[in-house]
């Protein structure tokens, strides 16, 4: 059996009266897993409370290399080794790319996990050095994309979180964005992928949990889900 890298158990989250996360429960070890499903369904909610960013009223538990992070301050969950490229990049527009990523305090190697360098980011997208002195304004969306990802990178994590990565991005950008998902895959990094383009993450993932109105309703292999016809139309729309 796979070790549990992430474990999240009865996971429920309020804002105020609204109940957005419903007893979540799901579980991940070093293969990439993906959360799908239709906007508004909580799946933003899921990783600020996984993140503790804004964070909602959270009861449950959610636990990293069996450590529990419920009610840890975000700057400690992401030192445990969780990386994360949220929804909308959330940029400095003043800020060039260069001191985007000179700003990140580096994480120094733990129990063989790989320590990212600004080299390392700039060798990955090439473009984003072509454009260092560029401020983040003057990006465009793919981009931005590549700096909120190497930003995260630079933090030397085991599991990395993207938070709708595809959402805006041309076709052609998308196409980069999946051939370097699959090169993070293959150094071994571990990636928990939300996406609302479903037909995008059953080509990247290992595995799939799909999330309506703040649960898990279905869980199985992207080629299982792909078959369930019932399990498409209703809940992912396709």
């Amino acid at each position: 059996m796979t070790e549990q890298l992430l474990e999240v158990q009865g996971l429920d989250a309020h804002y105020g009266r609204a109940h957005i996360l419903q007893g979540v429960s799901f579980s991940m070890g070093s293969e990439s897993v993906a959360i799908i499903g239709r906007n508004g369904m909580g799946k933003s909610t899921l990783c600020a409370a996984i993140m503790g960013i804004h964070p909602p009223d959270v009861r449950g538990s959610i636990r990293f290399h069996g450590e529990e992070l419920c009610g840890r301050p975000s700057y400690r969950i992401a030192g445990a080794g969780i990386g994360y490229v949220p929804q909308g990049r959330r940029l400095f527009p003043s800020l060039s790319v260069d001191e985007h990523l000179r700003m990140i305090v580096k994480r120094s190697t733990v129990n063989g996990v790989r320590r990212w360098t600004t080299k390392d980011v700039y060798d990955l997208f090439p473009r984003l050095a072509e454009r260092k002195r560029n401020g983040g304004a003057q990006l465009s969306g793919g981009e931005q994309q590549m700096l909120a990802i190497g930003r995260a990178l630079l933090t030397s994590p085991r599991l990395l979180i993207m938070d709708e990565p595809s959402e805006g991005l041309a076709p052609a950008i998308i196409e980069s964005l999946t051939e370097t998902f699959k090169q993070l895959e293959q150094d071994g990094l571990a990636i928990l992928l939300i996406e609302q383009n479903a037909s995008l993450a059953l080509k990247l993932v290992d595995y799939v949990h799909v999330m309506s109105k703040g649960q898990v309703v279905y869980s199985a292999k992207p080629e299982a889900l792909w078959a369930n016809d019932e399990i498409k139309s209703s809940y992912l729309g396709i």
